[in-house]
């Protein structure tokens, strides 16, 4: 009875001392990982040093934030540029840019490695406005899309968005917390289009440096443009090479001639060499955005929404504002990608049509480097929403 008993003590302290070593060594090793963020990490410590960009500090540098002096000499001032003229260095003296007609400001030059974490933005919302961001040195952008679009506002119309990723607040704040990886560089640009200028440009990007796992991809964006009369399907994302995951996707859809159900469309992702047909085949538009029996009313949730009003007895066009994250369900691919969506809605007759609309869209997705260059983008005219009200049929 002793031996069995001193057996057993021996083997249930054997097993606590496993179990401390375990500790000790899972301990170790998580010491080594970057943290991740969110609610879950935020009690575990890292070597991270968070940097913020603005205005009042566009290089990120450690202590410089705020150190503008007033310039009453300045020509071209931003909005509010004479506001701190009296109380001097360190009182909101450079809280804005200004971004003339036609000109390019880099928002972001970094060196190191690191992740984006938020970007807040407020630009006015005019598709007039694109940013590209580079990472890495490389020469053609892994992201060019209209600053409104990009955080998901269409055709030039503000709405809330209260989702994950995107968080856009009156009366035109928008927010971006999708995670944005660079291993040597990272380079935003801001570019004005239009022949005005932008009085007020502000925004604040905030970033960690810190060393990154070598499975870490990177963040893509790409803005497009179709009218469904000459495109249907709609080609929201194509010539995508390499390996990654689709993690989103934003439409601004308008129905221009015709006022019944436009949902019907099908959204396709074509991957990893497939060809005629694809893997992952949706049922209908308004179920790839998380709704059913057409959209009743708006709504904006964690993955998906629709974000405008609408009336039936809106005279056309008709605008829908519509995003759908992939985040808990994000489209894997180790080659290729192509995602598709049909312009389909129903006639008198109870029957399937196609529909002559317009769409623009943001495709979001995460891959490895090299990326395929983009399309050429459309120049501002063909950017444009569309404004010239047309009779129902």
């Amino acid at each position: 009875m002793n031996q069995r008993f001193f057996r057993n003590c021996r083997i249930k302290n054997l097993h606590l001392i496993i179990c401390f070593l375990c500790y000790i060594l899972i301990g170790c090793n998580r010491s080594q990982l970057p943290t991740q963020n969110g609610l879950a990490g935020l009690p575990f410590l890292d070597n991270s040093d968070t940097r913020s960009i603005s205005a009042e500090n566009m290089t990120g540098e450690k202590g410089v934030g705020g150190m503008a002096i007033p310039n009453l000499l300045e020509p071209f001032p931003a909005a509010s540029a004479r506001a701190a003229d009296s109380l001097g260095q360190g009182w909101k003296v450079k809280p804005f840019l200004r971004v003339n007609a036609g000109e390019t400001v880099t928002l972001m030059d970094v060196d190191g490695s690191g992740v984006i974490e938020h970007i807040w933005m407020v630009e006015g919302l005019s598709r007039a406005n694109i940013l590209r961001f580079y990472w890495d040195n490389e020469t053609t952008p892994s992201v060019e899309v209209p600053a409104p679009d990009f955080f998901a506002v269409g055709h030039e119309k503000f709405a809330r968005v209260n989702s994950q990723v995107i968080i856009d607040n009156p009366e035109n704040a928008l927010n971006s917390y999708w995670p944005m990886p660079f291993k040597r560089h990272a380079k935003i640009t801001f570019t004005n289009d239009s022949k005005k200028d932008l009085m007020l440009l502000a925004f604040q990007i905030t970033y960690a440096l810190k060393p990154l796992p070598k499975n870490t991809s990177y963040f893509h964006a790409q803005w497009r443009r179709a009218n469904t009369s000459t495109q249907n399907p709609y080609i929201i994302l194509d010539n995508v090479k390499g390996k990654g995951r689709y993690v989103g996707t934003f439409l601004a859809y308008t129905q221009q001639t015709s006022k019944g159900w436009f949902g019907e469309g099908e959204v396709k992702f074509y991957k990893d060499e497939d060809t005629k047909f694809p893997t992952i085949c949706g049922t209908g538009t308004e179920d790839y955005f998380l709704g059913s029996y057409g959209f009743s009313q708006p709504y904006t949730t964690a993955y998906a929404g629709t974000t405008l009003p609408f009336k039936d007895s809106d005279s056309l066009p008709n605008y829908w504002s519509l995003y759908r994250w992939h985040i808990p369900d994000p489209i894997t691919f180790n080659t290729n990608l192509k995602v598709t969506i049909q312009a389909l809605g129903w006639n008198k007759k109870g029957k399937y049509q196609l529909l002559d609309d317009d769409i623009a869209s943001v495709a979001y997705w995460y891959q490895t480097e090299p990326h395929n260059p983009f399309p050429a983008l459309l120049p501002l005219e063909k950017r444009r929403p569309i404004k010239k009200l047309v009779s129902p049929k």
